[in-house]
């Protein structure tokens, strides 16, 4: 799909800028939130589903080593570490064989690893080729879009990607299903400030930089 935590050498701007009040553009917002070498933060991720009565509440870690390796690893409800490199994944889960395989086989990661690495690397370029940028809002409280450009992967996967951030701080990232299911992925900050919160309006105010 990227420090994020300013605890830990952050995905956050020292301080806001002068034209706060600007406009945004895609590329701005990539130069800002572009993170080299390696990096970590925490994320709370919530997981809609027609199936589901409340979304599924996801915790874990994102990191990145100076190699360009990234590791998912949910701690919360339950354990598992994906690690991504090369063009190669492993899955490490309680209880059970670690498991590594070509990234071929799950398009998903593969999109993942991607995607976290342009957005990283801030590599606009890289993006537009499977998808369309488009921003909106202000340097303090802006959002990026990613519309898939092969109408056959949006309907496959996902219809699109919605990011929200302040500043240089990305905190959120929401992603449509072709099926309409909402995936919404906070981070940073926003993340720091769901640890007690589970009511559905509060975290999409945290999401989308209405709150924390």
């Amino acid at each position: 799909m990227l420090t994020l935590l300013c605890s830990a050498g952050p995905l956050c701007a020292a301080s806001p800028e002068s034209s706060d009040a600007s406009k945004v553009d895609p590329a701005w917002i990539l130069s800002k939130i572009a993170r080299p070498g390696a990096i970590t933060t925490q994320f709370v991720e919530l997981r809609g589903s027609a199936l589901l009565k409340t979304p599924l509440r996801v915790e874990g870690r994102y990191a990145r080593d100076a190699d360009a390796t990234l590791v998912r690893e949910v701690t919360a409800p339950y354990h598992e570490k994906i690690t991504l490199k090369g063009e190669t994944a492993t899955v490490e889960r309680d209880g059970k064989k670690p498991r590594t395989f070509s990234l071929s086989r799950a398009p998903e990661l593969g999109n993942l690893q991607q995607g976290f690495g342009a957005l990283l690397s801030g590599d606009a370029s890289q993006l537009e080729q499977h998808y369309s940028l488009s921003a909106a809002g202000t340097r303090q409280a802006w959002q990026l879009k990613l519309d898939p450009r092969d109408a056959a992967a949006a309907k496959a996967s996902v219809r699109d990607i919605q990011l929200y951030g302040k500043g240089a701080e990305l905190r959120c990232i929401e992603t449509t299903s072709d099926k309409g299911e909402l995936q919404r992925t906070l981070l940073a900050g926003a993340a720091q400030a769901a640890a007690k919160v589970n009511d559905g309006d509060a975290l999409t105010a945290l999401c989308r930089g209405h709150n924390g």
